[in-house]
């Protein structure tokens, strides 16, 4: 099969981890002892089995189990043995590997080849090469660091403030005051730079000049006041973020230096018309939780969910997975009445959190029962709830028969039992069972501008 490997097709089947091995199979197998099965696979064109091997592998058999993928032209497997030429110390040979593609101006290879360059000594030819890139974010990012160790800090400034200072506005509205600042990420990337030359005033001012704060749940301005232990102006900071990021990372703070009722006061006494109580009630009630104060968690949590904005199927999720684990099942069913009366209804979202409350109550049975009743529960995602309460009580078959004669929507879950059970072959047939759908772009005729589109 290694003959047949298609670099386009590598690429959908392991990003959309389909028709595949997924990463996670290939870690059971192997901790199941099945080196034999991952090295058969490897062999047949499966990508994540090949790439375990090779990270184990000694350099001339890793070459060979990679080379009919790199063969294919696709990157990831370009990438995947430039990293092991470096382990090995063969960094020339993995810059000769890689340079190809970076000079095609392919945007991962720039990335990637900018930064193995400047691993290697040769910083300055890094710099040039992103320079003229500092538009994208992601080769900007790139840029600043390899600009440390060319010392050329100062000159990634002045790129960094000449598109800062090129941004134009959103709208054209007279009180329009947001910018269209390319790269997007250029503000944080203008404080990393002051931050790191021991700057930190000028890297707080820059930080306060920002229109959005916060990436991914986290803000630079937070994680640097904590770095430099400026608690206090962290904590004025806290008081004034409505994302509640900024509490959140003063909280984590004070907890690490084991200040945990401090902690929890941060959450307790901020204004809630400047940062709401609901970006805050998670971390407090995980934060009670980790030290010991569960009933106060669940509090916690309860009111909110019982609040009209609260109304959210991820945070009664979160809910009933604590009275559970407090012990408190009964009173967590009880809670899912009381939601269930003032909503008037219980659609799959709430309903599938009773199942498992009933299992915690040592009724099994009746919770599988309860959840193959429900109008959704003999779909594809409602019999996850029924076969994962089986699969945990040790009565996987029963799971795996559950599983095995509906529609292909659960393949990750029914392999991961049947690996459990030893059953490697019928796993690894269901992985690789469902083959990508080629992506057909839409035709001209067939494309609508009105509802329904």
């Amino acid at each position: 099969m290694l003959d047949t490997l298609d670099a386009e097709d590598l690429s959908y089947r392991t990003r959309m981890l389909t028709g595949c091995i997924p990463p996670y199979a290939v870690t059971r197998l192997l901790e199941l002892g099945h080196v034999g099965e991952v090295e058969r696979q490897a062999s047949r064109g499966e990508w994540f089995c090949a790439l375990a091997i090779a990270e184990e592998a000694a350099p001339q058999r890793a070459r060979a189990v990679l080379a009919p993928f790199v063969a294919t032209g696709w990157w990831e497997a370009a990438v995947a043995l430039a990293r092991l030429l470096e382990r090995w110390g063969q960094g020339e040979e993995a810059i000769a590997l890689v340079r190809p593609r970076a000079a095609a101006g392919d945007r991962s290879a720039l990335e990637f080849f900018g930064r193995l360059l400047a691993r290697h000594g040769r910083a300055g030819e890094a710099f040039d090469l992103l320079r003229p890139h500092v538009e994208d974010w992601w080769l900007a990012a790139a840029l600043v660091d390899v600009a440390e160790a060319c010392g050329r800090d100062e000159e990634a400034v002045a790129l960094l403030q000449e598109r800062i200072g090129a941004a134009v506005r959103n709208c054209d509205h007279d009180t329009c005051d947001s910018r269209d600042i390319r790269p997007w990420n250029a503000v944080g990337l203008l404080a990393d730079i002051r931050e790191r030359q021991g700057r930190l005033d000028e890297a707080i001012a820059v930080l306060h000049t920002r229109e959005g704060t916060s990436v991914n749940g986290r803000d630079q301005l937070a994680d640097l006041l904590a770095r430099h232990d400026r608690v206090e102006q962290l904590r004025a900071y806290a008081a004034a973020d409505y994302h509640g990021h900024a509490a959140e990372r003063l909280a984590e703070l004070l907890e690490e230096r084991g200040d945990v009722a401090g902690a929890v006061e941060v959450y307790w006494g901020l204004d809630d018309a400047v940062v709401p109580w609901v970006c805050r009630a998670v971390p407090l009630a995980e934060l009670l939780t980790r030290h010991g104060r569960g009933d106060e968690a669940v509090e916690v949590l309860r009111a909110l969910v019982m609040s009209h904005a609260g109304h959210d199927d991820c945070l009664a999720d979160l809910l009933c997975t604590l009275y559970a684990e407090q012990g408190r099942a009964a009173d967590g069913l009880t809670f899912l009445d009381e939601l269930k009366a003032e909503r008037g209804d219980e659609d799959w979202e709430f309903f599938r959190l009773r199942p498992p409350l009933l299992a915690a109550l040592g009724r099994l049975d009746e919770a599988v029962e309860l959840a193959r009743s429900h109008p959704e529960g003999d779909s594809w995602y409602g019999l996850l709830t029924p076969a994962a309460l089986l699969a945990n009580a040790g009565r996987t078959e029963e799971a795996v028969e559950m599983l095995a004669h509906h529609e292909p929507g659960h393949g990750y879950h029914l392999a991961t039992y049947l690996l459990d059970l030893g059953r490697v072959a019928d796993a690894v047939a269901v992985l690789q069972r469902y083959e990508p759908r080629p992506m057909t772009p839409p035709q001209a005729d067939n494309v609508v501008d009105e509802p329904p589109f």
